[in-house]
């Protein structure tokens, strides 16, 4: 988050609870293990930061650039690692620039970056519409100058059926309004050319949200918008083809929110952290599904310091977050194995 930021929420979870509503937190059995994160290391060698471009390539973890305050231009720098613990510096000077609040994905063996913001507060800031790749992230290749979307940062990007698909995302982030926000939904196969598939998808404009592919469908969930109206969504959509779209639920029993994270793990997406306004609030929450509708909150023990803006991955059979908003900005790489016996029989 870039702003006057107060709040910060240490959670720690041991046991288990009840069911409410749609709200399950999972009970673990006898023969269960407490399930406990790992934390794989406190400083990791790049400057604590948040808002970073994150992606697992060629076996390996990798962060690109993020925000460190709001009056300086963010960082251009790479990083990755084999385990989380070692981090080799690949470049500390990308052509890139818009690296706060950028998106990044890996697609047909390389790796992609695009959008996003740059400059902070300062003059000269702008978003990007500009889309880079690189096969070992010291050399970088522009696929476009233009991506036909809109300069935008904070969007969802999956890669779904041979294609990436942008969703959402603002084109202003300190200085914006409602118009800013975008409900689009545009699709490359090769980066360089992008087609519009649905100008209004159907769920509200938003940035700082979510997306996933599950079962060879995509949901868009929670963001909204930060300034100068701050709102907040809990919701979830799908869609078979990323042009028509259908509300999979209007609140889920997480708290609504922006900047949290996301993964697909254990054919389940998963919501981790994120913060919210009114009263400034960290999350350090967890949370997973096998449809989007129906969600149960993980409780683990030694959980990470409640944050946003922090990278997530799915590696080496583990759910992985780095860095993010901790009060202060934090290095630390945590990781957590879900044993895939370890959910009920139902799933769960």
């Amino acid at each position: 988050m870039h702003g006057n930021w107060a709040g910060g929420l240490v959670a720690t979870f041991v046991g288990l609870s009840v069911v409410a509503g749609n709200t399950h937190l999972h009970t673990a059995t006898a023969e269960q293990p407490t399930l406990r994160w790992e934390r794989v290391t406190e400083a990791a060698d790049w400057q604590p930061r948040d808002s970073q471009g994150e992606l697992v390539y060629d076996n390996r973890l990798w962060i690109f650039g993020g925000w460190f305050q709001s009056f300086e231009a963010p960082p251009r720098d790479v990083w990755s690692s084999p385990d989380g613990s070692v981090w080799t510096a690949v470049t500390r000077t990308a052509p890139w620039r818009h690296s706060d609040l950028s998106m990044a994905i890996t697609f047909r063996n390389r790796m992609w970056f695009m959008g996003g913001w740059y400059n902070g507060r300062l003059p000269g800031h702008s978003a990007s519409n500009h889309v880079w790749s690189s096969r070992d992230g010291a050399e970088w290749k522009q696929a476009t100058a233009n991506a036909g979307w809109s300069p935008r940062l904070a969007a969802g990007l999956v890669a779904f059926r041979g294609r990436m698909w942008l969703l959402g995302g603002t084109e202003n982030y300190y200085f914006g309004d409602q118009q800013s926000l975008k409900s689009d939904v545009w699709s490359s196969a090769d980066g360089q050319t992008w087609r519009l598939e649905t100008e209004d998808a159907g769920w509200s404009p938003r940035a700082y949200h979510q997306a996933a592919v599950l079962n060879d469908k995509i949901y868009v969930f929670g963001g909204g918008n930060y300034v100068p109206e701050y709102h907040a969504t809990n919701d979830v959509w799908s869609s078979s083809d990323g042009v028509h779209w259908k509300q999979v639920t209007a609140k889920a029993p997480w708290h609504p929110r922006l900047w949290f994270s996301s993964v697909v793990y254990r054919d389940r997406i998963w919501v981790l952290g994120g913060w919210s306004n009114n009263p400034s609030q960290n999350w350090g929450d967890v949370w997973y599904s096998r449809d989007g509708r129906e969600w149960h909150e993980l409780k683990s023990d030694f959980v990470w310091k409640a944050r946003h803006e922090h990278s997530a991955y799915v590696f080496q059979d583990k759910i992985w977050v780095a860095g993010g908003h901790a009060q202060p900005l934090s290095s630390e790489v945590w990781s957590l194995r879900v044993p895939p016996e370890w959910f009920d029989d139902d799933g769960r």
